[in-house]
């Protein structure tokens, strides 16, 4: 019964995945992290997904008046978008900064709503991914014992 769980857990995060890269929210990049992660780094590519929202909201809070300094904050947000495959979130900054390098102000305001809501979409799709992750951790950990449990209880059906 455990096993089926691990199997649905693991189904579930595959579609999720899939969704994600079908909306382009997702790109190749963020398979390259999925393969760095490993046994002696389990939880590697949420922690970096972690790191990058919480630098990403220092960016995400700025004022965007000056459009010198916006090309930079941006640059950054768009560097750190890249790395971890958040395409679309990528994509909306390569616009705002066109929008900033002409001194638009409407276009970099829609700029920036779009970002925010790419960015909070991204947030929560992961947020989701890693949850259904854990889920399918614990499950499979839960399953291990109960099997060598049953072992040591049934020794010749081993």
């Amino acid at each position: 019964m455990l096993g089926l769980s691990v199997d649905r857990l693991r189904a579930d995060m595959n579609r999720l995945l899939a969704l994600l890269f079908h909306q382009g929210v997702l790109d190749e990049q963020f398979l390259q992290l999925q393969q760095l992660q490993d046994e002696s780094s389990p939880n590697f590519v949420s922690e970096v997904v972690n790191i990058y929202f919480h630098e990403s909201e220092k960016l995400v809070d700025k004022e965007f008046s000056d459009y010198k300094k916006m090309g930079v904050h941006l640059n950054q947000f768009m560097g750190s978008s890249s790395s971890i495959g958040a395409q679309r979130v990528r994509n909306v900054c390569v616009a705002f900064r066109a929008a900033s390098e002409q001194n638009n102000r409407p276009g970099c305001l829609r700029a920036l709503e779009l970002l925010e809501y790419e960015y909070c979409y991204l947030k929560n799709k992961l947020h989701e991914l890693f949850q259904i992750e854990q889920q399918r951790i614990l499950a499979a950990a839960v399953r291990y014992p109960v099997v060598q449990q049953q072992l040591q209880q049934h020794p010749n059906n081993a």
